[in-house]
């Protein structure tokens, strides 16, 4: 059983190949994500990761792992804090804030942040709901 202030952590990276699979799949074919020549030009320096891709990680660790198989998507905030890069280490994080058990919904502090730095490249909240007690 869940409870408020329980949290959890994922590492993870992508790899410019999920990039590349992520603009044909959206359309989102801006060079900044896919051209390095491109990027090497603009203030980022080479090509960053689509901001709502790298955000996917919430729908997967919430979709696989808690609350998991049965959980549905009620809404998500971001804020887009620093650049993402392929293939570079992060870790997601994740604070259960609120349960409302009668309704099995739970609100989620969710980031990410760059392991080797430490920073917080996102921040944002999500709501989910389970078909099953949350806690």
């Amino acid at each position: 059983m869940a409870a408020v202030g329980d949290t959890f952590n994922h590492t993870f990276k992508f790899t410019q190949a999920q990039v590349d699979s992520f603009a044909q799949i959206s359309g989102d074919n801006n060079p900044i994500h896919l051209d390095a020549e491109y990027a090497a030009q603009t203030q980022f320096k080479k090509p960053i990761i689509h901001g709502i891709f790298s955000a996917s990680i919430f729908s997967k660790y919430f979709g696989t792992v808690w609350p998991g198989e049965g959980s549905i998507y009620l809404g998500q905030t971001i804020q887009f804090l620093r650049p993402m890069y392929v293939e570079t280490e992060y870790e997601m994080q994740a604070v259960i804030k609120e349960i409302e058990s009668a309704r099995n919904k739970a609100t989620i502090a969710c980031k990410i942040i760059d392991k080797a730095t430490g920073k917080s490249t996102m921040t944002g909240e999500a709501t989910m709901m389970h078909k099953e007690k949350i806690a």
